[in-house]
């Protein structure tokens, strides 16, 4: 018989960005897929860049500027690097003294492969937090999807291509932000954020855009205002006060790859084709998806000081500086996908599932191309070594731990790691114990018969004899 009871209709579901946000635990079993996918793309990033290094495929002499850097905070001295200058303070170009979190770990692993192994720790870690992120939202296949397409995407994997820099540790502290801010956690957001004013001094603004997104999405409208003001803040103070005090000129070295006049700040950078193609290919990477969401505006204030810059390296994607857009960038992908599937019109549903799932294909064709990250792997000379590898082993060979030592580019990293190092063509007044010149990666260096008679050019009143020289590599020695 009846009760004359109603069942009551279960309540509509809502997306996951606008559900309450709920306590919950750091591991839980659906975490595992994305930390295995975390340790693939850790074990590929360790491997390329391992193999970089043996090779020493050093892009520029950053590796072993920042070899010197974490050495010196290990041994509980003023970050001097004098690969940039003599008696030049790292903190004096950039305020990254985040990377001193390395400084326990040198004393176990004494090598620039400990800066590169734990830059690919870093961005993977990135990886898994993007990727649970995203099937939190999506459901687990869609979460690895984009997690899957994140970690093979141009900005990481330029960044490992271009061995170690600071901006590294940014990556996994935007994603845990964008993830916060996704779950409308903003407390949890505004504090994760704070540690980024220790990774470089730009990050201030990313910060602050970060308050912003909290003062207006959040409403709160004391812990948004006060992230906007520690942000300003703190990139202020870097670039009139911190990085001057410690530079010999007193001065942010940076001033002059400002825009000349307001006419060339708004008018070059939407006139160069360039800028289009950075863009085109942050969004690109997303399927144009990352557009739809307001975490987008994070990205603002890297591509702001890269687009306006004079300097046409930052103007690319050849090098680390998309690093810091990627988190943001598959994460606002990730919100736009979420809205589009609580979305009336199926069409655009459809299209949002299709879209999500072929990221990855996506990602692994722009890898083959343009022959980024494990794409090296598939080449047979990534693992061997040639014979200008082998001489420039067999020269570092004959040059003792402790001695003072100019070098060029190439071997400057792992002679960072055990000697006093300088860069070959730099100004220093300290004479050298040995100097190695390798006509491979500096043209102008001479040629092995001349060296003896130009490195007594640089360093008048010393002499130096040829103590090693092969494949056009030549080690000086200095004669008492």
């Amino acid at each position: 018989m009846a009760t004359g009871t109603t069942r009551a209709l279960p309540a509509p579901s809502r997306p996951a960005w606008a559900r309450p946000s709920r306590r919950t635990h750091w591991w839980r079993p659906a975490t595992t897929p994305h930390a295995a996918l975390a340790a693939l793309l850790f074990a590929a990033y360790a491997l390329v860049s391992a193999l970089r290094y043996r090779q020493h495929a050093s892009s520029s002499w950053d590796l072993a500027i920042f070899t010197q850097a974490v050495k010196a905070y290990a041994h509980a001295r003023t970050p001097i690097t004098p690969i940039k200058g003599e008696d030049f303070n790292i903190l004096g170009d950039h305020t990254s003294p985040i990377t001193a979190t390395l400084a326990p770990l040198w004393h176990l692993w004494p090598s620039p492969l400990l800066l590169l192994t734990a830059q690919a720790a870093l961005l993977a870690w990135s990886a898994a937090v993007v990727s649970d992120t995203a099937a939190r939202h999506l459901g687990h296949t869609r979460g690895l999807c984009i997690g899957t397409a994140y970690g093979l995407s141009f900005g990481l994997l330029r960044a490992i291509d271009v061995d170690f820099h600071e901006t590294s540790f940014a990556a996994p502290l935007l994603a845990v932000v964008g993830r916060q801010l996704l779950a409308r956690r903003w407390h949890r957001a505004a504090y994760w954020a704070l540690p980024l004013l220790l990774v470089k001094e730009d990050l201030g603004l990313t910060v602050a855009t970060i308050g912003l997104l909290i003062t207006i999405q959040g409403r709160r409208w004391i812990t948004g205002p006060l992230l906007v003001a520690a942000g300003l803040a703190a990139t202020a103070a870097a670039i009139w006060w911190l990085i001057p005090h410690f530079n010999h000129a007193g001065t942010y070295a940076y001033w002059d790859k400002a825009p000349h006049g307001w006419q060339q700040a708004l008018w070059q950078p939407i006139s160069r084709l360039q800028t289009w193609k950075t863009i085109g290919w942050t969004l690109g990477i997303t399927g144009f998806l990352a557009a739809r969401s307001p975490l987008l505006l994070l990205t603002a204030p890297t591509l702001g000081w890269r687009l306006l810059s004079t300097n046409p390296v930052y103007w690319g994607t050849d090098w680390h500086y998309s690093a810091v857009l990627m988190p943001v960038a598959f994460l606002a992908a990730t919100d736009a996908a979420t809205r589009h599937r609580d979305s009336r019109r199926l069409t655009l549903r459809a299209l949002t599932d299709r879209t999500v799932t072929a990221l990855p294909a996506v990602a692994l064709a722009c890898m083959c191309a343009l022959g980024y990250g494990p794409a090296e792997l598939t080449r047979p000379q990534a693992w061997t070594t040639g014979p200008i590898t082998q001489a420039r082993n067999a020269a570092l060979a004959t040059i003792p731990d402790g001695a003072r030592v100019e070098a060029t580019t190439a071997v400057l990293a792992p002679l960072a790691a055990r000697t006093d190092t300088y860069w070959y063509g730099g100004s220093h007044t300290r004479l050298p114990d040995y100097i190695v010149m390798d006509r491979h990666d500096w043209t102008e260096a001479p040629k092995p018969e001349d060296a003896a008679a130009a490195g007594a050019a640089l360093h008048p009143g010393a002499q130096y004899e040829v103590v090693f020289s092969r494949e056009d590599i030549t080690v000086l020695r200095l004669t008492p």
